[in-house]
């Protein structure tokens, strides 16, 4: 059930550079806004409350979190016009790329994500061009002064897991159907696990490794890009990296 993955590794480092931006409180208080409509209340609504969750890790401050919430449950109208797109193309080496925006611009954030493709090498394609390759999950990110594999085996045998990866001695992601989310972070706190970070994620079907190290760098450069857009919430590959890249 273990598995390893280079580019989970680098996009969680990443995560952690993209948490001391500005940008990033702008992308996360906009999930908020969005998931608030279903509610203003944390304890009554999963969706809020992991988006909250998402906003305290990155530092974002308590009074933006507030503000977020008040736009999205009728307090203000500025969340009225976001909608929920996704993006679908091909980077460099045939690697599949899936991207998830949150805009009040259908056609601005249509043109930054063309172009971010175009510029390094990749292609803008189809809605369900490559969706068919991923598969919509939870992830529940573990972290630990030090994790024992034998003890997480132990703890998943009893929650709705069917995965995991271990990112370094302290972090592992542990995986579980769409729908087990709440379940599943829930049970591993019980269990005294750390839970850092919790989300639904789009897990690749199959991995890609590039024939020839420009391309696999060049993907990188068109991944980064992609997450460097304002109206961009995630980003997923299914890019499998030789691991002597992405140092």
């Amino acid at each position: 059930m273990a598995g390893h993955s280079k580019w989970s590794q680098i996009k969680r480092t990443k995560a952690v550079v993209d948490a001391k931006r500005g940008a990033v409180f702008t992308r996360i208080g906009r999930e908020i806004s969005v998931a608030a409509r279903q509610g203003s209340d944390p304890d009554g609504n999963f969706q809020l409350r992991t988006a909250i969750a998402k906003a305290k890790a990155a530092g974002v401050p308590a009074g933006n979190i507030e503000r977020a919430i008040a736009k999205g449950s009728g307090q203000g109208d500025d969340a009225a016009h976001l909608e929920s797109i996704r993006y679908e193309g091909y980077g460099p080496g045939g690697v599949a790329v899936l991207v998830e925006a949150l805009s009040d611009n259908r056609n601005r954030t249509a043109a930054a994500v063309r172009l971010a493709f175009s510029k390094h090498g990749g292609s803008l394609g189809e809605s369900g061009c490559v969706s068919y390759l991923f598969q919509h999950r939870s992830e529940v990110r573990l972290q630990s002064p030090a994790i024992n594999e034998e003890t997480l085996l132990e703890s998943l045998l009893s929650l709705n897991a069917d995965g995991y990866e271990l990112l370094s001695d302290e972090e592992a992601l542990v995986h579980g159907p769409f729908e087990a989310l709440e379940s599943l972070q829930k049970g591993l706190r019980d269990q005294g696990w750390a839970v850092a970070e919790w989300s639904h994620c789009w897990q690749p079907l199959t991995q890609v490794t590039p024939n020839n190290e420009a391309s696999s760098r060049q993907c990188l450069k068109l991944l980064d890009a992609l997450e460097e857009l304002d109206d961009i919430c995630s980003v997923s590959a299914n890019l499998e990296l030789d691991q002597d890249l992405g140092k």
